[in-house]
């Protein structure tokens, strides 16, 4: 059977190779050899002993062959048809007996437990499970093997903790995975959305297969060496140890592309080449010999072969597992650039999660946990939780839908959910219980007193009884009493008497004692040095001095002095022969230290020394060696001895003394002691009698009591009783209301399932939705599952007050949060939610209230880029602060993860966590926030996994409160601090009522017994009521006055209306430009300056329309300086049409169809047009604007009253004329919806007179730049920034104003390099002052980050420091510096009156009066009127300048100083030298930058025309209206200036009026296209057919109209026919072959399109190009390439069959009468070919000397029937900025509104002449395209006329082959 399976697997997989093809979608469906060997690898794992039958076989082969090749499939459906076809495989080639499994068969080699150790081991043997490969025998079983290991996993692996559920579909990617890294060779590709549990399952299988797991540690600097330290560290455990090793690698991981070529090679080869260095190798190799030797003993250990046995056995046992994203178009463009991917892998993809998989994982979770509600409800909740999961990952794609912004949810944030959801649900209920418990206890306590009550009142009477008897009792005793006390008093009195006598002695004695004591005091000094001197001397010493046999002289005698004091016997007296003294008794002093010597020094009894001692001591004393010092020579010491003798001789002294004091205090003594006898014998009496009065007291003692007990008892009962009875009174209102709370609280706890539900789903899902959304999600999507589950939660359920108590909110508002509810909401979110927030808060409100909220907490902030990210980060985590990431693009440091995901590894009492690759403490205070100024980032699922995402973006209406709390702040300041006071009012009140309340309840419950003991309670009690009532009214009075408020504001609002609006329009510039950037912070400014400085007005509605208007032009002013050119109208209409918007007056039907007009409408649907004149565009405008009730009949109107309508849209400028059929009545808006829909040209026109009259004339005048307004605005951390544009470098004005300000300007220009320059010269203005100019800083994005933070954080000592930054538009460029920032553009601005009075304020008076010939002025103002003119014709494009220059100030002020120089040098008598002066500005001047030709020919002929003597003539003007002026001064000419027209006619340069028609109606198109690109994206329409399918439609189109090749051989007969070497007809070779090329590309690409579109081939980027451009009708590149460029796909298709006629026609059918010259590649090769042909048709002309002249004829191409004799007939030009007279030959001006006209045949011949041309020919040059550049530029051709020729340079007319 066996055998058959191989070809059965064979088959298989070839059937799957041809069906699941790869498409863009399913890219990975590869199939190659190494998925055959992978099933058989995969079948060999088994053992003969489980594999007996062929049932079990076939399972197994099934299941090998899904492993391999259906784990990748990522739809149901291929799923399905691979089940189907492996059956059918089997059936077919294996037998048809043979019984398939049904079920899908599951694998596994760790279900064996470990064996039971029998005894008979080795010391050595490891107990490891056996690995078996069996079937498993059912889920139930392997969840609990797999629980198991889990949980040994999390035993033994620190810093992970795993707390998988293991539901099907997880149990299923574990055996996957387990299977494919068991396996030699064996590596993972797991592809889903962050979060499926990807890197845990691979964990859990790599614990459970016993290896190894390796992750890399991503740092900041982490790079590809960092990554080959870690390969080799995993080659040297797979390969040098043989360790079974897991290498885990995320797409997180990949930070350069780079990375992945090494994982490539690892997967497809096993081998990274120069991984290891030689000697490394050597060193592994060596390592291995004897192992290699073991395992293979006929392989010779080669280095070669050791290095081969190094890299099977790495690739054996290293098993890499790839975890990947399928999100975005990263995968694919990895997949397709690494093949090794996904042919080195075994694919698993993980699809979403399914529904039972959410159920299961939740009731997982909530099985254990205890909820107040039934059974069934539970697993309703369990459901709903799943349902509300995929809801929201469905919304997320509406979302993306409608506003453009993607979220995202993964299954990391379900478990968020859950776990959230348990959190909030047990807070809930714990603070409902205690409430409700307290409540219990409350009404309990009530009960209890209410029956005390009725038992005090018996207990009264019974006392009151007993207390008479008591009250006779004492009265009795109290007269024994009197006759005891008076006895006792008598004795008291004597003994007094003897006590007196008694102390007086004691008094003499004490004095007597203190004389003998003082004297004592000084003999205390030599007795301490004696008793010092004495411990000095140890037994040692002693025993020393006795043994000595001749002991020296000193110490003899000291020792007679000790015998003298001890009063021992001494030798007789005798002289001793060696010194003048006694000889000492030696003999007696040794018995003397025999005994316990010491001791006795010690004890010796000082008073028995007598005078006579002292006498015989004397003679010894009186000897000079008898000192300490010469003591401490002889006898070390024993001197001690010596100085204790003088002691005591000295103490004798002194003693004497105080004998006899002694004495007397003895007798005294004596005589105390009688007199103490006699006191004690009073003293007993005393007590005798004493004792009998205590007897007497103690009973009239107890009679009292007695009665008193029983007073007080009485008294307590009373006020016990009045007590209770006040407080049952007191309380009967709570009683009830606390009754009623506590059902309440019941019918709480039972919604708490459901609310908590809602409430968790707002806090994990809500966050990056807007305030639409959020509602649609809670109220329409989520309350709608929980109606239909029967989930019991409170209807009108409000989130806010369920979340969190207003006094917090209030607090929030204080610290910044603006009111709003979404802001609140959000504010919720950020405090609450389970994850760490990300706020998306473009206008940094979140970023400032957090900041205050947390400043407290030692807040850290920083940024992804600061250098010191990593200590911050680190720091605020041990030390627990608050941590503020701001500004991060769109990807997070990796660093964060385990933050991020609070993997926390407890160690101890408290948690740490790994922070790269270090372990860092967790403080719980630690808290992190997150946020970005990236209005709608794309986050990936993983970030949006990771953190809590929450749109902080201000909403309209929110802004709009916001701006209202500032107008009453400043307008009516008394209104908004009453409105603060009553705010913090009722806050304080309410809290307090809740505090006493809770104390109330809380005294309550404390009280220990019977409420009527506790008197306390009854005063709580009354403060209570007290205040309560007095709060309950304050509240009340709060409201009332809340309402007067809040009507007051309301006054206010549409000032802050207007602000919001004017905010939201700024904002939206951003998506015109990026640059376009302005905080809120900016305008907030703004907002309050217009309040500050606009006219005050007592009337509150002036004032207010004062503010509005001030606000509104203000705004203007600031955002017009900062917006280019082209974009100041655009920003001007919209702030027209949304400020009538907002109004009401104008619709928003209206609205779009101004913006779209008929663009959508498709022209077939459409009623049909009535008359050719009218343009097809023009009508489809008409249709759409036929559908507002103002235009309802139009249609009809226009279709009656043709000429009407023609005469109107042929004048020159219809809004100005009366329109027809009654619409001339309409306002300025619905003309210009009129307008636009007819001549698109006049919209801008139009549109001014709207913007003048909706809001006012002084927003249609340009804004001119005021750069020293602007730098006044500035300050030191406000730098300027200039956005750069064509002639517009401000560097010149900045260097002037510094130089007028007197301040140094510093200027650098940007680019590789100039980092290290630019910080010193800003370090240096920052200290000395100045400027610093950075120019084109697009090419220095990294400093830029680095400037703001200098900018925000330095030193600034100078205040006059500025940064100024010159910078081309980029999308990288920091949000944050623009948004600080002030912003201007500096382009030249448009028209004539404009463009002087630019360049006249830079002219100052010295330069007018610098020289005082006449000529000077004019000459000034003409240059200056050129230099005007050659700026404004750029915008006419091609008709102005073939390439548009950049022309700027310097060429102006260049040309003003050589005329300054000439006249200086000139003669007076000889006048001006025209020649110099013309030459200088046409050629070299402002002819410097020309380099076209043609462009050069129109410079000179506007120095010709201009500069002549003519110019000093009173007549002369430039044009009409546009004269020299001759004034004084400067003023005079702003003065002359300003008198000019506003618009220019295009005839001022020389052009036609036509030429505005096209400028015009681009301008007008451009602003409506950004207008519309610019609106949220309205929900799409239904599905419509994919791109896919419309391009497939297209694309088989055109095929079928595709020409067939040109085949070889014919072409070559038919070219051998006519003349192979004829050079017209080289030259149709030449352009076939092209042609040809053409058609092949077309054919290919079309055919491999359908391919790739059905999935049979690959998507490559070439086809992937062509399908988007095909969709977008744009020509695809690869055809671009080899052939022309054409506005669109259509156009170019039509011209690509028109040529290709042409050739055919000419090959087949000879050559043709007239020529299509536009239709060649290469018309110069054309027109080359006519001159030879020509040449050798006339025998002696040189091809050098012939020239190309032409004759245009008068007939059209149809009237042509044959060929001219000589030369060639062409056709198919068109002539542009002129017409042509027909009948005469001859240029004319062009018909009004008609651009093109088509010039007649021409005939092209040749000339054998060099000699000029007639002059009074004009001549044209040729184009191909409308483009007028060199590629395009074909030839000349003399066209004649009747004005000079120089008209018609100035008019740019040259002749086009083609105009589309």
């Amino acid at each position: 059977m066996v055998q058959k399976l191989v070809p059965t697997g064979r088959i298989l997989w070839q059937w799957t190779k041809t069906k699941m093809l790869p498409t863009p979608s399913k890219f990975h469906y590869i199939f190659n050899l190494r998925d055959l060997s992978r099933i058989w690898q995969g079948m060999l794992t088994i053992k003969a002993e489980e594999c007996t039958n062929t049932t079990i076989l076939l399972a197994l082969f099934k299941h090998e062959c899904t492993r391999v090749i259906a784990d990748r499939f990522i739809t149901p459906e291929d799923i399905a048809w691979f089940d189907k076809t492996i059956t059918k495989a089997i059936e077919e080639y294996v037998g048809t007996g043979v019984s398939v499994p049904q079920a899908e068969p599951y694998f596994v080699d760790f279900l064996r437990d470990v064996p039971e150790p029998t005894g008979d081991e080795p010391e050595d043997f490891v107990f490891e499970a056996p690995k078996i490969y069996e079937e498993i025998p059912s889920f139930e079983f392997l969840c609990e093997k797999l629980q198991m290991y889990q949980r040994q996993y999390n035993d033994y692996i620190r810093g992970s903790f795993l707390d998988l559920v293991f539901f099907k579909d997880a149990m299923t990617h574990i055996i996957k995975i387990s299977r494919i890294i068991r396996t030699a060779y064996g590596n993972a590709l797991l592809v889903g959305v962050g979060g499926s549990g990807k890197q845990s399952l691979s964990r859990l299988a790599s614990y459970i297969a016993g290896y190894k797991i390796f992750q890399i540690t991503l740092t900041r600097s982490y790079n590809i060496s960092n990554l080959s330290d870690d390969l080799k560290l995993l080659y040297r455990t797979a390969g040098a140890e043989g360790q079974g090793i897991t290498f885990i690698f995320t797409d997180n991981e990949i930070k350069e592309e780079a990375f992945l070529e090494y994982i490539n090679n690892l997967l497809s080869s096993g081998e990274i080449s120069n991984l290891f260095a030689r000697d490394e190798l050597d060193e592994i190799t060596q390592g291995l010999v004897p192992l290699m030797k073991k395992e293979m003993p006929r392989c010779p250990p080669t280095f070669d072969n050791l290095y081969e046995y190094f890299l099977t056995r790495a690739k054996k046992n290293l098993h890499v597992v790839l975890c990947f994203s399928p999100v975005g178009e990263k995968f694919r463009a990895r997949s397709l650039k690494f093949p090794g991917l996904i042919s080195g892998c075994t694919m698993d993809w993980f699809s979403r999660w399914p529904k039972e998989a959410l159920v299961a994982v939740a009731s997982y979770f909530l099985s254990e946990f205890n909820m107040v509600c039934s059974a069934s409800v539970k697993t309703q909740i369990v459901e709903t939780m799943a349902l509300f999961h995929d809801i929201v990952s469905e919304s997320c794609e509406n979302y993306f839908q409608r506003y453009r912004r993607r979220a995202h949810v993964t299954p990391k944030s379900y478990l968020s959910f859950i776990n959230g959801y348990k959190d909030v649900y047990a807070e809930k209920l714990a603070s409902i219980n205690e409430q409700a418990e307290r409540m219990q206890i409350g009404l309990s306590k009530l009960m209890e007193a209410s029956e005390s009550v009725a038992k005090l009142s018996k207990e009264l009477a019974v006392k009151e009884k007993e207390l008479a008897v008591a009250s006779v009792k004492a009265d009795e005793v109290l007269a024994e009493v009197k006759v005891s006390a008076e006895a006792a008093s008598k004795v008291k009195n004597e003994v007094q008497a003897v006590k007196d006598k008694a102390q007086k002695i004691v008094d003499e004695i004490d004095l007597e004692k203190m004389k003998a004591e003082s004297k004592l005091e000084a003999a205390k000094p030599a007795l301490e040095e004696a008793e010092a001197a004495l411990n000095t001397i140890k037994p040692v010493d002693i025993a020393t001095v006795r043994k000595l046999a001749k002991p020296p002289h000193l110490i003899m005698r000291i020792m007679d002095c000790c015998l003298i004091l001890f009063q021992k016997q001494l030798d007789p007296v005798t002289m001793d022969p060696e010194k003048p003294c006694c000889k000492p008794s030696w003999g007696e002093s040794l018995k003397l230290m025999s005994g316990p010597f010491l001791q006795s020094l010690q004890q010796f009894p000082k008073d028995t020394i007598n005078e006579e001692t002292v006498e015989l001591l004397q003679p010894y004393f009186n000897m000079e060696d008898y000192t300490m010092e010469s003591g401490k020579k002889v006898c070390g010491n024993v001197a001690g001895l010596l100085s204790w003798t003088q002691a005591m001789a000295v103490f004798y002294g002194v003693n004497r003394d105080v004998l006899p004091l002694k004495a007397n205090l003895a007798k005294q003594e004596g005589r105390l002691k009688v007199a103490n006898a006699e006191l004690a014998n009073a003293q007993e009496q005393l007590d005798e009698k004493q004792a009998e009065l205590d007897k007497v007291q103690a009973k009239f003692d107890a009679a009292m009591k007695e009665k008193m007990d029983l007073m007080n008892d009485a008294e307590t009962c009373r006020r016990k009783m009045q007590a209770a009875s006040a407080l049952i009174q007191g309380l009967s209102g709570e009683k009830t209301r606390w009754t009623e709370k506590r059902k309440e609280f019941k019918s709480q706890i039972n919604r708490l399932v459901g609310d908590v539900l809602l409430c968790t789903g707002f806090l994990s899902y809500c966050g990056p939705f807007n305030q639409n959304f959020r509602n649609l999600l809670l109220k329409d999507l989520w309350e709608t599952e929980m109606r239909a589950h029967k989930i019991p939660f409170s209807e009108s359920l409000n989130l806010i007050s369920m979340l969190v108590d207003p006094p917090t909110i209030s607090e929030w508002n204080l610290q910044g949060l603006p009111g709003d509810d979404l802001s609140i909401q959000n504010g919720i979110i950020v405090t609450k939610a389970t994850r760490y927030p990300l706020l998306i808060d473009p206008q940094t409100q979140g970023k400032t209230w957090i900041k205050k909220k947390e400043q407290d907490n030692e807040l850290q902030v920083t940024t992804l880029n600061h250098k010191y990210f990593r200590t911050h980060l680190e720091d605020s985590l041990s030390l627990g602060r608050s941590l503020v990431i701001e500004d991060i693009g769109e990807e997070l440091d990796p660093v964060l993860d385990n933050i991020l995901e609070k993997n926390f590894i407890k160690s101890g009492t408290s948690f740490k966590v790994k922070v790269g690759d270090k372990e860092v403490e967790v403080m719980s205070s630690f808290r992190l926030y997150i946020t970005t100024k990236l209005p709608n980032p794309a986050f990936t699922p993983e970030i949006n996994a990771k953190t809590s995402i929450i749109d902080f973006t201000v909403t309209m209406k929110g802004l709009e409160n916001q701006l209202l709390r500032r107008v009453i702040l400043t307008e009516k300041q008394e209104l908004e601090a009453e409105r603060i006071k009553l705010m913090e009012d009722v806050t304080f009140n309410k809290r307090k009522m809740k505090e006493l309340e809770d104390n109330l309840l809380y005294k309550l419950s404390a009280t220990r017994g019977s409420l009527v003991d506790d008197e306390s309670l009854i005063g709580v009690l009354q403060i209570t009521k007290q205040t309560a009532a007095e709060v309950n009214k304050k509240l009340s009075v709060a409201a009332e006055t809340e309402v007067k408020i809040n009507s007051a504001q309301e006054d206010y609002r549409p000032a802050a209306t207007r602000g919001s609006i004017l905010y939201f329009l700024i904002t939206e510039m951003s998506m015109v430009n990026n640059m376009y950037q302005t905080s809120l912070a900016q305008f907030l400014k703004l907002f309050d300056q217009s309040m500050a400085r606009s006219e005050k007005s007592p009337v509150s509605h002036k004032r207010i329309s004062n503010i509005i208007e001030y606000l509104t032009y203000e705004i203007y002013t600031y955002s017009a300086r900062g917006l280019y050119e082209n974009h100041k109208f655009l920003f001007t209409l919209l702030l027209t049409l949304k400020i009538d918007l907002e109004r009401g007056h104008v619709k928003n039907t209206e609205f779009h169809a101004f913006i779209r007009g008929g663009a959508a409408l498709d022209l077939k649907a459409c009623p049909p047009k009535p008359f050719r004149w009218i343009l097809d565009m023009m009508w489809l405008n008409l249709v759409e604007l036929s559908k507002l009730p103002e235009f309802a009949k139009i249609l009809n109107q226009i279709t009656n009253n043709e000429k009407g309508w023609k005469n109107w849209y042929d004048k020159d400028a219809p809004e100005e004329e009366i329109i027809p059929d009654g619409y001339d009545s309409l306002d300025t808006f619905h003309r210009l919806l009129l307008i636009r829909s007819w001549c698109p040209d006049r919209t801008v026109s139009q549109a001014r007179k709207y913007i003048a009259s909706s809001l006012d004339e002084k927003y249609t005048e340009p804004v001119i730049l005021n750069l020293e307004k602007t730098w006044e605005e500035s300050d030191t951390r406000t730098p300027l920034i200039c956005f750069l544009s064509m002639g517009s470098d401000p560097t010149i004005q900045i260097d002037s104003l510094a130089r007028k300000l007197k301040l140094e300007c510093r200027t650098i220009s940007m680019g590789q390099g100039q980092e290290y320059h630019a910080r010193k010269l800003i370090q240096m203005s920052m200290q000395q002052g100045g400027w610093v100019l950075l120019q084109n800083c697009h090419l220095g994005l990294d400093f830029m980050d680095e400037l703001l933070e200098t900018l925000l954080t330095a030193e600034i000592q100078d205040e006059s420091f500025r940064v100024w930054i010159t910078t081309e538009p980029h999308p990288k460029f920091p949000i944050t510096l623009l948004q600080v920032s002030l912003k201007f553009t500096n382009e030249p601005p448009q028209g004539v009156r404009a463009g002087l009075k630019r360049t006249f304020s830079g002219i100052n008076q010295d330069l007018l009066d610098v020289s005082n010939m006449p000529m000077w002025k004019p000459l000034l103002y003409t240059v200056a009127f050129l230099h005007s003119t050659v700026q404004e014709r750029r915008k006419f494009g091609p008709l102005g300048w073939n390439i548009p220059y950049e022309f700027n100030s310097a060429d102006f002020t260049a040309s003003i100083q050589f005329i300054q120089n000439h006249l200086d040098e000139c003669d007076i008598k000889k006048g001006i030298s025209w020649n110099t002066v013309r030459y200088m500005i046409g050629e070299v001047q402002y002819g410097g930058r020309v380099t076209d030709d043609f462009d050069k020919r129109l410079l000179n002929c506007f120095a010709r025309v201009w500069f002549s003597e003519k110019m000093f003539d009173s007549a002369f003007c430039f044009y009409t209206g546009y004269k020299i002026p001759v004034c004084k001064t400067l003023d005079q000419y702003f003065e002359y200036i300003q008198s000019l027209p506003a618009v220019d006619s295009p005839k001022v340069f020389g052009l036609h009026p036509n030429a505005d028609i096209t400028y015009q109606s681009n301008t007008a198109a451009d602003v409506l296209d950004t207008i519309t690109n610019i609106q949220p994206k309205e929900s799409g329409a239904g599905p419509g057919e994919t791109r896919e399918a419309i391009v497939y439609r297209l694309a088989e189109d055109m095929l079928e109209k595709l020409p067939p090749d040109y085949i070889p051989h014919e072409v070559k007969a038919r070219l051998i026919k006519m003349g192979q070497l004829n050079s017209m007809n080289i030259f149709l070779r030449q352009e076939i072959d092209r042609m040809q090329k053409v058609i092949t590309i077309v054919r290919n690409s079309l055919n491999d399109l359908k391919l790739a579109i059905e999935g049979t081939i690959i998507m490559s980027e070439n086809l992937r190009d062509a399908l988007d451009n095909m969709y977008d009708a744009r020509i695809p590149q690869v055809w671009k390439r080899v052939s022309w460029d054409s506005s669109t796909l259509g156009f170019w298709f039509t011209e690509f069959l028109e040529r290709n006629t042409q050739f055919s026609t000419w090959i087949y059918e000879g050559r043709p009468n007239v020529f299509w010259m536009t239709g060649f590649f290469n018309p110069q090769g054309f027109l080359t070919a006519m001159r030879q042909e020509a040449t050798r048709a006339h025998k002696g002309w040189a091809l050098d000397t012939v020239t190309i002249h032409n004759e245009v004829l008068k007939q059209n191409k149809e009237e042509i029937t044959v060929p001219p004799s000589e030369g060639v007939y062409i056709h198919g030009l068109y002539l542009e900025g002129a017409g042509w007279d027909r009948r005469n030959s001859k240029l004319i001006e062009s018909t009004p509104k008609m651009l093109f006209v088509q010039l007649p045949v021409v005939h092209i011949f040749a000339v054998n002449t060099t000699g000029p041309k007639d002059p009074k020919l004009y001549v044209c040059p040729v184009y191909k395209k409308p483009s007028r550049t060199d590629l395009n530029y074909i030839t000349v051709i003399y066209l004649r006329t009747v004005v000079p020729p120089d008209h018609w340079i100035l008019r740019g007319v040259a002749l086009l082959c083609d105009i589309k």
